[in-house]
């Protein structure tokens, strides 16, 4: 028998390069987001003074360059330490694939050189061996750590404020940490938040101008010359600027419409393979995912349907005390709730936004379907 991916050989493409197209990908440049990564440096840059920086919160929806813009900061404060006499490790920790406290601190002594494993030993161990790579280093340095805790409040839900409780007493210790959604905050302590004293920044949604300017950056790294007509970038970043401003869907459509365009052996990427990649993406997504969510949470997106339906505004209690008419007694606690909302985030399946109500009222967060909702029922129902 022939191999089989001989017969699978790319013909004719108008892609050179798919890999610009991944949200994970990190550019040269970063388009309207050089405040934010500039708030970032003006708060690490005291680590080039050999001083430990403040710890720093960064907020903001799903797609609107938090990760990218940390990451940024990241090289090029390695780059500018690189010419001084200090000893600075930058380490980034996806919370979804580290979801206790062990498992973080575990993987910060594998990244800075020791041979700790994941399981096997007790807490106090682990957290010892951490604490002693900063009293001996091999470069007979002062070693200043930031830990970039990503969807930090996975982390907190899951397994509690413990993390930032060690890493904020350890010296030489900076943290900034990620996250989707403003109330991951209830997850800690009063004995941690005073050590934590972090400074916050948001980043706002992508307009749909900013968004083209992005995707012009992006195709141009990673299409051939002329496959793209001219309404394919404006009407990609107003589709995606209606889902909240979200570079990676607009990234999503774009590379999809370009795959659209050579399975019909097209060599010009046009507007009607958008829509159809719209479509595509979003059947595919929401059909895939819902089918295999737990239970519990294909419960809470019910509810959010049901509030959706009947046009009322959705905040997390809310949201709870539907979900709990939906369960019919057999629920989780409200705490699990956040897991799911920020699950179903990550996801694109909602949105949230946070509001304020009003001086001494707090923030809250507003609860948004972002998919469409005949879709949705119809999925849910089929189950």
């Amino acid at each position: 028998m022939a191999n089989i991916f001989d017969d699978l050989e790319v013909g004719k493409s108008v892609f050179k390069d798919k890999q610009p197209l991944d949200h994970r990908f990190l550019p040269e440049n970063l388009p309207h987001r050089k405040e934010q990564i500039t708030q970032i440096a003006k708060y690490w840059i005291e680590a080039l003074n050999n001083v430990t920086p403040s710890d720093i919160t960064i907020y903001g929806k799903t797609g609107t360059g938090k990760t990218a813009a940390a990451k940024f900061a990241r090289e090029q404060l390695n780059e500018a330490a690189s010419n001084k006499n200090v000893f600075i490790k930058v380490e980034y920790i996806r919370c979804t694939d580290y979801t206790t406290e062990y498992q973080v601190i575990a993987q910060l002594c594998q990244k800075l050189g020791r041979n700790v494993p994941h399981r096997g030993w007790t807490k106090g161990e682990v957290i010892n061996t951490f604490r002693d790579i900063f009293r001996r280093n091999a470069y007979g340095k002062k070693l200043i750590l930031i830990v970039i805790l990503d969807e930090i409040d996975i982390l907190l839900s899951k397994d509690g404020d413990g993390i930032l409780y060690t890493l904020t007493r350890t010296d030489n210790v900076s943290i900034l940490s990620i996250s989707n959604y403003v109330e991951f905050k209830q997850f800690i302590t009063p004995r941690v938040m005073s050590s934590l004293r972090d400074k916050e920044i948001v980043f706002p949604p992508y307009g749909a101008d900013q968004l083209a300017d992005i995707l012009s950056e992006r195709a141009h790294l990673s299409f051939k010359e002329d496959t793209i007509e001219s309404d394919v970038i404006p009407l990609c970043s107003a589709m995606a600027a209606k889902e909240e401003g979200d570079a990676r869907y607009a990234l999503d459509l774009l590379r999809t419409a370009g795959e659209i365009a050579d399975e019909e052996e097209s060599d010009k990427i046009i507007g009607d393979y958008v829509r159809r990649a719209k479509d595509r993406i979003e059947h595919n997504k929401i059909t895939d995912i819902i089918l295999t969510l737990p239970t519990q949470q294909q419960r809470v997106l019910d509810a959010i349907l049901r509030l959706t339906q009947n046009n009322e505004e959705i905040t997390s209690g809310k949201l709870y005390d539907t979900y709990k008419e939906v369960s019919k007694g057999d629920s989780v606690t409200y705490r699990r709730i956040f897991d799911f909302i920020n699950e179903l985030e990550m996801l694109g399946i909602i949105s949230t936004n946070t509001i304020s109500r009003g001086r001494g009222k707090g923030r809250t967060n507003i609860i948004t379907l972002q998919c469409d909702t005949n879709l949705l029922e119809k999925t849910l129902y089929s189950i």
